[in-house]
């Protein structure tokens, strides 16, 4: 249980909304003309690697799967078609249980914020067109590393890492939250896989996030 919370720290794909799927099925569909056999490695290393930005995952399919040398340009080419096949599909995707509820419930009472590695723009329209906007003091999105984010919110609002939670559900937000020092919960969907150290607190949904965190 973590005690005098002042601020909690979302990831979004995972935690907030059920997009982890539409992010993958996007992944194959945009490999497609690379066969079948390329497509369940790019599906398994997307999911295997939850948390770092398409971009990295895009030079890693076309350097290391494909054999192909690539330029920032290129990559980012190939970024903006995923991001044009993605992006509705994650506005459309279910709430995780609880999530609409439990950010009701405590915005009026702690400093809430998303650190997500989608790109800044694109999370912020994928937020707004939820109608999440107004729980959150700030949106965080790639490029920036989420360590980078995290720090640069307790600096601004005079935070300490005791006074900080994040709520994530891959191990980029684990490594986020330990690099800087602040609190972790981790969100394993009921049959999903658990890939973090074993003491960590964990949640099947944020319904159970009231018995953790206390303000």
């Amino acid at each position: 249980m973590f005690h005098n919370i002042k601020a909690i720290v979302f990831d979004f794909d995972g935690v907030l909304a059920e997009s982890v799927s539409a992010k993958g099925d996007a992944f194959y569909a945009l490999y497609e003309h690379e066969g079948k056999a390329i497509q369940d490695q790019v599906l398994s290393y997307h999911l295997a690697h939850g948390g770092v930005s398409r971009f990295d995952k895009i030079r890693y399919f076309e350097e290391t799967l494909l054999g192909r040398s690539i330029d920032d340009e290129t990559v980012n080419i190939i970024a903006d078609r995923f991001g044009a096949l993605v992006e509705e599909k994650v506005v459309q995707s279910e709430w995780v249980k609880g999530a609409k509820d439990y950010l009701e419930h405590v915005h009026n009472h702690c400093a809430l914020y998303v650190a997500s590695a989608t790109p800044q723009q694109e999370l912020e329209r994928i937020i707004e067109k939820r109608g999440m906007t107004p729980y959150f003091r700030a949106i965080y999105g790639s490029p920036v590393k989420k360590a980078d984010h995290i720090r640069s919110l307790m600096t601004k609002g005079n935070l300490i890492p005791q006074d900080v939670v994040m709520i994530g559900d891959t191990m980029s937000d684990y490594n986020a939250a330990h690099d800087t020092g602040i609190h972790f919960l981790g969100r394993i969907e009921t049959k999903g896989k658990n890939p973090f150290p074993q003491d960590t607190s964990l949640i099947d949904d944020l319904s159970e996030c009231p018995k953790w965190i206390k303000f």
